[in-house]
C-alpha cells in the first residue's frame, strides 16, 4: 500500500485480537458507524479466526467490511486502537504491566509512523495513561491525536451505581471518575447531575439515603474495585470497555465533538505537565479538540494532583 495513502473515511485498524479487541470489533459491526473494521495481530490465525467468525454474522447487522489487515493497513486508517499486551493478572495492579507493555507499545508506534499515518489513535492496553504517553514521546505526534481510553469506562460504571442507588435511568445519570484510570481514580463530585440537578442539590429531594456521605464513599470504591473483582470472577473486562470504545471511536469517526474522559496529555491545564490522565474533553475527528478546564473544588484539585504524581513517578521509573 502507499505509505502516502489518503486517510480513509470510515476505516478502523484494531491492533490485538484478543479478548478486548474482538469484542470492540463485535460492538462497533453491530453499531454500524464504521465502514471498514481490519483486525491486526501477531498471531495472523487467531486475526484471522477472528475476523470470519465476525463475517458470517454480516447478514444480522450493517454492511461493514471486516477482515484481517497488516502492518500497511494502518497508512489510510481513520482511528487505529491499540488493544495488544500482555494482560492484567488477578491481583495485579494496572501499573505492574508498564513493563511489560512498553516495548511492545513503542514497536507498535514504530510502524505506524513508518507508513506516515494520519489517523487518530485510542490507545486501551494498560496501563493505559503511561503507555499513552509513551506513545507521545515515542511518536512525536501532537498531543490531540493520541488519546487513552482513559476512565470513559470508569464513568460508565460509576453513572450505572448512581442510577441502581438512586433508582434512575443511566440515562439521566451525568458523571465523571476523573485521573488515572487505575486506583487513583476519584469521581467528581461537583460535576455530577441527576435529571440536570447536580447531585448536592438532588440529594435532599430523593431521601432514598439515610447517610449519603458514606454512600458516596462506598460507590467510589466500588467503582476503584470493579475491574478487579470482573478479573478474579472470570479473568478479564472487555464487553463493557468494549462499548465504551465504541462511543470513543464513533465521537472521532462521526466528529460528533463528544465531551468524554478520554486520557490526554496536560500542558499546563488543571496546572499540571507532560502527564497523561482523565479529564473532561471534546473528542472529535481530530482527536482531543480541547480540553475542558473546570474550576475543580479543593478536594478533587488534591485528588486530580495526587493522581498526576503517582503516573509521573511511574513514567520516571522507565528511564
Amino acid at each position: 500500500m502507499d505509505p502516502q495513502a489518503k486517510q480513509k473515511a470510515g476505516k478502523v485498524v484494531i491492533i490485538g485480537a484478543g479478548a478486548v479487541g474482538a469484542t470492540f470489533a463485535y460492538a462497533l459491526a453491530l453499531n454500524g458507524i464504521a465502514g471498514e473494521i481490519v483486525l491486526v495481530d501477531r498471531n495472523r490465525d487467531l486475526a484471522e479466526g477472528q475476523s470470519l467468525d465476525l463475517a458470517h454474522g454480516q447478514p444480522y447487522f450493517p454492511i461493514v467490511n471486516i477482515r484481517t489487515g497488516a502492518e500497511d493497513d494502518y497508512a489510510d486508517a481513520q482511528a487505529i486502537v491499540i488493544t495488544a499486551g500482555a494482560k492484567q493478572e488477578p491481583g495485579e495492579s494496572r501499573l505492574a504491566l508498564i513493563q511489560k507493555n512498553a516495548g511492545i507499545i513503542k514497536s507498535i508506534m514504530d510502524e505506524i509512523t513508518r507508513r506516515n499515518s494520519t489517523a487518530v489513535l485510542v490507545m486501551v492496553s494498560n496501563p493505559v495513561d503511561v503507555l499513552t504517553h509513551i506513545a507521545l514521546k515515542h511518536s512525536g505526534w501532537p498531543r490531540n491525536r493520541i488519546l487513552g481510553s482513559g476512565t470513559v469506562l470508569d464513568s460508565s460504571r460509576f453513572r450505572y451505581l448512581l442510577s441502581q442507588n438512586c433508582g434512575i435511568n443511566t440515562h439521566n445519570v451525568h458523571a465523571y471518575m476523573l485521573g488515572e484510570h487505575g486506583d487513583s481514580e476519584f469521581a467528581a463530585w461537583s460535576m455530577t447531575h441527576i435529571g440536570g440537578i447536580q447531585i448536592d442539590q438532588y440529594c435532599p429531594i430523593c431521601g432514598k439515603c439515610h447517610d449519603w456521605m458514606a454512600q458516596r464513599a462506598e460507590i467510589e470504591q466500588t467503582v476503584r474495585e470493579s475491574a478487579y473483582h470482573i478479573i478474579d470472577y472470570k479473568g478479564a473486562t472487555y464487553f463493557a470497555v468494549g462499548l465504551a470504545l465504541v462511543r470513543i471511536v464513533a465521537s472521532i469517526l462521526r466528529d460528533q465533538k463528544s465531551v468524554l474522559t478520554v486520557s490526554t496529555r496536560l500542558n499546563g491545564e488543571f496546572g499540571l505537565n507532560d502527564v497523561c490522565l482523565s479529564v473532561p474533553a471534546i473528542v472529535s475527528e481530530n482527536g482531543v479538540d480541547r480540553i475542558i478546564e473546570g474550576e475543580l473544588p479543593a478536594g478533587e484539585k488534591e485528588a486530580l494532583n495526587a493522581s498526576a504524581s503517582i503516573l509521573s513517578q511511574s513514567i520516571a521509573s522507565l528511564h
